[in-house]
């Protein structure tokens, strides 16, 4: 069952590949150009060889499409039957580059550390040639002909796949699993067929197909230059090189060969980035495999008015080894008009939870979540196509660094009315008069003419207020602001501050407020989530007092104006886990004061100690950090 749910996804995958217009162009390309290689020959092979003496050497007729050669012959017929020709020895010159690439580039792991070093200094020599020369230098080494330019053009290839072969292969050998196999007592070749081959495999074939075009060429050039195909046989390099010739009497003799030489490149290298899409889409089903289990979450209370509605969300990315859960499930409600503030050390989560819940997460990462709803429509199951224009109206995130969220190659205004015509179908004329009408609500002066000017030209703030402008393009339901004051001063801080309150106020937004400073977060939200190593620790009211060690040890480091100048600063001793190491029992258990025996076993799970307040700790009224870290979250900051 689980086979035959995983073929019909890697389906659908290739599927929506080939609705798209790229896709479809080189299916279809590549489809006309396969099916004039098996089918020309038979079809007109006869008509290809004969030779029509009262037309000799002349030009597009009615009786000859794009004329005659010197023998008489049609040059149209040629063009097609060489197709085969052309197209088989193309893709046989790439075998032989893969195959002997692939055995150049692995080769090193099996020999002697001396010989794998001779052999990985030929390679990169080989690699600093160019392309061409290393062509004409094999053909010269075996002899003019079919076969020797066969030869001549993949061993030309060969270095190329060796150094791809070599970064790919060495990057998976250091994996654990490999060394663990190693320990295991797994032998050298065992471990490259087993272990290292089929890691290497996709990009290999990505390149392959788009070398297969670069072959072409390559053949073709040796057949024109007169040391490929020999007569009788032809491909399109031949016919080229003949062609050339009467290109002043008959343009279309030298230039049809040419073209099929472009179309037929074209479709091998459009396939090959269509495949390479495909696969890097298709990477990320692997991480559709049964994902860790998280015992359930208590439910944030009543969601008929929920905008946001977010049940054991997780965020996973695979490894060679497994999978790195950055997103440990995260469970919270967002009500209309309700303002949330998610706080937390770098790295504990709190920007990919954003992302994800925003659809913003993309492959080989996976999202998962037992429920993710935003204004009433589940997320991660509604078709991209339905669900795109609630979020562009109804969503609206505010990146943490502005200057890098903008095109600094186009104009803010321009930008900005982007969302309303692919979202809104607004004119070009009407979604740029409602972009500075958006700037003009943002507080941005002379809107109208900032408007056409670039992000460089706009300072920190203003950016990120025509960020937020950006976000107010639609009616949104939700803004996600994403560490909109860094790295700004404390005047702009509180101009953006307001513009939240305010845009909340008149337009009933929900509001998801991410940010290192608890400070800033309690000015501004009623809750707040406190997230560690992945996971929401604390969910409390800004005006609660903390019962989580963390949260406590977050607020006892931060600084107001009644802070000791003459004491030490609290610190929190240690550093949080890295997302691929976070320890069986809590999380926090190495950094925390009052750790026992339970909390190094056993995960807690968030659990209400008081209405509108959920603690994930084993001792929730037992820690304290220092005094100071007994401070009550209010609105106005800490007291």
């Amino acid at each position: 069952m689980a086979t035959t749910e995983t073929l019909n996804r890697r389906g659908a995958k290739w599927f929506a590949a080939l609705r798209t217009p790229l896709g479809g162009f080189a299916a279809s390309l590549l489809l006309v150009v396969i099916a004039l290689a098996v089918l020309a020959p038979i079809l007109w092979h006869d008509k290809a060889f004969e030779i029509d003496i009262e037309a000799i050497a002349q030009g597009p007729s009615a009786a000859h499409w794009l004329g005659t050669d010197d023998l008489g012959r049609d040059i149209l017929f040629r063009v097609l039957v060489a197709t085969r020709l052309s197209v088989l020895l193309a893709v046989l010159a790439t075998v032989i580059g893969v195959v002997t690439g692939l055995v150049l580039g692995t080769l090193p792991s099996l020999l002697p550390r001396p010989a794998a070093r001779l052999v990985i200094s030929a390679v990169n020599i080989a690699v600093a040639f160019p392309g061409l020369l290393l062509v004409l230098f094999f053909s010269v080494i075996f002899g003019v002909g079919t076969h020797g330019a066969v030869l001549a053009v993949g061993f030309a290839l060969a270095p190329v796949f060796a150094r791809l072969a070599q970064t790919l292969s060495a990057s998976v050998a250091g994996q654990d699993f490999v060394s663990a196999a190693r320990i295991s007592g797994a032998g050298r070749i065992r471990l490259l067929v087993r272990h290292i081959l089929p890691n290497v495999g996709e990009p290999l074939v990505v390149n392959a197909t788009i070398g297969a075009g670069a072959s072409l060429l390559a053949f073709s050039g040796l057949s024109f230059l007169g040391i490929g195909v020999q007569a009788p046989d032809y491909d399109w390099g031949r016919l080229l090189g003949e062609g050339l010739d009467g290109i002043y009497v008959n343009p279309a003799a030298a230039l049809a060969p040419g073209v099929a030489v472009v179309l037929a490149g074209l479709a091998f290298n459009l396939v090959g980035e269509t495949v390479a899409g495909v696969i890097g889409v298709r990477a990320g089903v692997r991480n559709l495999a049964p994902r860790p289990a998280f015992p359930a979450r208590e439910s944030s209370g009543r969601d008929d008015d929920a905008v946001l509605v977010v049940e054991n969300l997780q965020v996973a990315f695979p490894r060679q080894a497994g999978l790195t859960v950055p997103v440990r499930g995260v469970s919270f409600t967002v009500r209309a008009g309700e303002a949330i503030g998610v706080v937390g050390e770098s790295g504990s989560g709190k920007s990919l939870t954003g992302l994800a819940v925003s659809r913003l997460v993309e492959a080989p990462a996976a999202v998962t979540a037992d429920r993710l709803e935003f204004a009433g429509k589940p997320v991660l199951t509604t078709p991209e196509r339905d669900l795109r224009g609630l979020l562009g109206t109804s969503l609206a995130m505010v990146f943490q660094d502005p200057m890098t969220s903008f095109n600094p190659t186009r104009r803010i205004g321009r930008q900005l009315a982007e969302v309303a015509e692919q979202h809104q179908g607004l004119s070009r004329a009407k979604a740029f008069e409602r972009a500075v009408d958006r700037l003009r609500a943002v507080r941005i002066p002379a809107a109208e003419r900032r408007a056409r000017q670039y992000p460089h030209e706009f300072s920190g703030g203003m950016r990120q207020r025509a960020m937020i402008g950006m976000g107010l393009m639609g009616d949104p339901k939700l803004i996600i602001a994403d560490e909109p004051t860094t790295a700004l001063d404390v005047t702009v801080q509180r101009q953006l501050l307001r513009l939240l309150a305010r845009t909340r106020t008149e337009r009933d937004t929900a509001i998801i407020l991410i940010s290192h400073d608890i400070a800033v977060v309690s000015q501004t939200c009623e809750r707040m989530l406190v997230m560690y190593a992945g996971k929401v620790v604390e969910d409390l009211p800004s005006a609660g007092t903390p019962r989580h060690p963390y949260t406590k040890a977050l607020l006892a480091a931060t600084l107001d104006l009644e802070t000791d100048r003459d004491a030490p600063l609290a610190v929190i001793p240690g550093r949080p886990p890295e997302p691929d190491r976070v320890p069986t029992g809590c999380a926090f258990a190495d950094r925390c004061p009052a750790v026992t025996d339970r909390c190094r076993l056993e995960d807690p799970v968030l659990e209400r100690v008081e209405p509108g307040h959920r603690v994930a700790c084993w001792h929730p009224s037992e820690t304290s950090f220092s005094p100071s870290a007994r401070k009550t979250v209010t609105a106005g900051g800490t007291e």
